[in-house]
């Protein structure tokens, strides 16, 4: 059996989180500990602990991930503006949570990232 975790609990609704979009595939929710004014993760509903478990015949879980964060975009009026959308595979790209999702942020200037701690 995968890993239960804190997102699994938030798409079973045993833990509140502020949900901003939710269909039959994904979920999204504010982050609460965001990097940037928006910082908004998608999620799909399906179980893939990390980007290298995804299914080589699944790609389209990524592409609805994507697609649903550039329509969160536009429809709150920053993707003219700018937005970042980043996932992290593993621990030491920062994943701290071991279920599939995309970061969107925005809100503000970003600064450069990739460097090494």
């Amino acid at each position: 059996m995968a890993e239960d975790t804190i997102f699994h609990k938030i798409i079973r609704r045993e833990i509140p989180a502020e949900v901003v979009y939710e269909d039959d595939d994904l979920i999204a929710f504010r982050d609460i500990m965001p990097q940037a004014p928006v910082h908004v993760l998608f999620v799909p509903k399906e179980t893939v602990a990390t980007l290298n478990d995804l299914p080589a015949d699944r790609p389209e879980i990524i592409g609805r991930l994507a697609v649903a964060a550039a329509r969160y975009a536009k429809e709150q009026g920053f993707a003219e503006d700018g937005y970042r959308i980043v996932m992290n595979c593993n621990r030491h790209a920062g994943q701290t949570v071991f279920q599939l999702h995309l970061h969107l942020l925005a809100g503000a200037q970003l600064g450069r990232f990739g460097t090494p701690v």
